[in-house]
């Protein structure tokens, strides 16, 4: 089985997510990835964030859903976690992994959002049912 999980940075003031377009994949996502052995899903979610964009957090996630994502594999799941405590200590920098990250507001998320993305933020803000699968 592998596991993984995502990062659901909500910036609530300006009512915004933060979102990262890969470079080795199409479309914007939730920062995240693999956990490795030996890390807890709330430890590797820290790093991620911080490698992916410059994100501290602050406050504990509060894990919001767990999925099946059978287009991965038919072994991966990933946790999603909501993170509304949280600093950017700078503006991420593109790289060989992310070439693009910042904040979009909910209602003006960029083309190429993918659709696990836009399902995920249906289920944590307009209180949609919360799929199995990814």
């Amino acid at each position: 089985m592998t596991l993984g999980m995502r990062g659901v940075v909500y910036d609530a003031e300006n009512h915004a997510v933060f979102l990262v377009r890969h470079t080795y994949v199409k479309g914007w996502h939730f920062p995240g990835g693999g956990v490795e052995p030996g890390e807890s899903t709330e430890a590797a979610l820290s790093r991620e964030l911080v490698e992916e964009g410059n994100i501290e957090i602050l406050e504990r996630p509060v894990l919001r859903s767990f999925h099946f994502n059978r287009m991965a594999s038919n072994r991966d799941h990933v946790a999603v976690y909501l993170i509304t405590g949280f600093r950017q200590t700078h503006p991420h920098v593109p790289d060989r992994e992310i070439a693009e990250a910042r904040f979009f507001p909910l209602d003006a998320l960029p083309d190429g959002t993918s659709d696990g993305t836009r399902r995920r933020i249906a289920e944590i803000f307009d209180n949609a049912p919360v799929s199995d699968e990814w």
